[in-house]
């Protein structure tokens, strides 16, 4: 393969490349864009995150240290990698890609000279690669001035996340040829070597004991001041590697749920979250697991030195008395180990919520009933709560025990939680001789109950799939 007219210099990207052992960066890029020319399938996963469809005709052409002719500025500029892809009938799509390894950062200077070289060469977007973690590859971390992406797409990949696509791809996928699932496993096993620089999010920033110092002493917190802004950016790296976690185990994607405003606008949701831990002394998010029955919500409470994590749901309002509803509830639970768990009902009007542990509510069911015994729970929220005390402002235990807490608690509880579906209603005895309201919630609590057991081969399944973790072993 030659390189095009329009670069004075460059190598075809390279499974086994030849490179100084300074030179660590392009190593990577050309291992990564070798692998996405070889395995289509993992090319296809990849480059839709980008927007990019790449069809059963589409050619997709890699190089690395690229340097492009004409100009003094094409010959500073040179990016680690340019990806062309040609998906016929003339739609041709370019990207410069510039690749971090190690603890490495993205420099704004040098990611802007690239759009600018973009944008001079008509190229369509520049893709950065780093352990740092983006919500979405929308959300660049390199700190660029806005007008510089005018005509050009700025993109961005953790090094964590091509891995994690890559493992389910292994798992899942029926490759059309065994060398393609060779050389996708060959890659994964380069990038996991602890060698390759290619790490989790495994501690917070150099602020985060700060932080917590000020909130214990009562201190009040400025929302824009650097150590909330740079704790709340660091929390939305972890939130980020806590899904690609938790997609591993599962082995299907795991999301963050953003609302539309922060989706659009990475700013506005580093503005908002700092208000919103200057103000209540929380870091939130909401994790969104296919199937699942509700969002699974991540709470790191400062104020009280604990993490909460929690599923609602809906109360079945068919049934016509608390008990029914609570047990409906209950009888998900039942292979849960209660240490730690806690069931929170919500009632209507002024009444406030109940709140009992697993254990107890096993024993005595009533715990969660309202004083107004006439009351029905609207809904159920089911929480894990762990405090941490002094560990909650270790930067990296606090990491430690956040990635253990949400497994855990899908684990227990997660994958066991359905959402309410009336069942069918049972044919009425003869005329004269119809039934109570309270029988026939009983006979629909009786099939309930038959559904639920009919389940537990599936549900053991799961549970012995997510204890033992999911993909290439040493990456999580």
């Amino acid at each position: 393969m030659t390189i095009p007219d329009y670069l004075s210099s460059g190598e075809q990207a390279r499974l086994i490349p030849v490179a100084a052992d300074s030179s660590k960066e392009v190593r990577a890029a050309s291992i990564l864009l070798a692998t996405m020319m070889s395995v289509p399938p993992f090319a296809r996963v990849m480059l839709a995150s980008l927007g990019q469809r790449v069809g059963t005709r589409a050619n997709i052409d890699c190089y690395t240290e690229v340097v492009f002719k004409n100009g003094v500025d094409a010959a500073k500029a040179r990016p680690d990698g340019l990806l062309a892809l040609d998906g016929g009938r003339g739609r041709l799509w370019r990207c410069l890609v510039e690749a971090k390894v190690g603890r490495a950062e993205l420099d704004g200077d040098q990611v802007g000279r690239y759009l600018t070289l973009a944008k001079s060469r008509k190229i369509d977007a520049v893709l950065t690669i780093s352990n740092h973690f983006a919500a979405l590859p929308s959300h660049s971390p390199a700190n660029v001035p806005k007008g510089a992406l005018r005509g050009v797409g700025l993109f961005h990949w953790s090094w964590m996340y091509l891995l994690t696509h890559a493992m389910l791809l292994m798992n899942d996928h029926e490759f059309e040829r065994p060398e393609q699932r060779y050389i996708l496993a060959e890659m994964v096993r380069y990038f996991s070597h602890p060698s390759v620089g290619v790490s989790t999010f495994d501690r917070m920033n150099a602020e985060w004991k700060e932080l917590n110092a000020q909130v214990q002493a009562g201190a009040k917190l400025n929302r824009s001041a650097p150590v909330v802004e740079k704790s709340v950016a660091a929390w939305h790296q972890e939130v980020r590697d806590l899904c690609l976690l938790l997609t591993r185990k599962i082995g299907r994607p795991v999301r963050i749920r953003l609302s539309r405003a922060h989706n659009d606008d990475p700013i506005q949701r580093v503005r908002e979250d700092s208000a919103r831990l200057a103000e209540k002394h929380e870091l939130s998010c909401s994790l969104d697991v296919p199937d699942a029955a509700a969002l699974v919500s991540v709470v790191a409470d400062l104020q009280r030195r604990s993490l909460s994590v929690s599923m609602a749901l809906i109360a079945p309002r068919e049934k016509r008395r608390a008990t029914s509803r609570i047990n409906w509830l209950l009888r998900q639970l039942t292979k849960a180990n209660p240490e730690g768990l806690h069931v929170r009902a919500t009632w209507p009007g002024r009444a406030p919520p109940t709140q009992a542990g697993l254990a107890n509510l096993r024993e005595n069911p009533s715990l969660l009933e309202a004083e107004n015994r006439s009351l029905l729970p609207t809904q159920f929220e089911v929480l894990l709560i762990r405090d941490l005390a002094g560990k909650f402002g270790g930067s990296k235990v606090f990491i430690e025990e956040l990635e253990e807490a949400v497994p855990y608690f899908y684990e227990q509880v997660g994958q066991y939680l359905r959402a309410y579906v009336a069942p069918p209603p049972p044919l009425r005895k003869a005329a004269g001789a119809a039934e109570t309201d309270e029988q026939l919630e009983e006979v629909a609590e009786e099939a309930e109950t038959v559904a639920s057991e009919a389940t537990d081969d599936t549900q053991v399944v799961a549970s012995e799939r997510l204890s033992s973790g999911f993909g290439a072993g040493g990456v999580d």
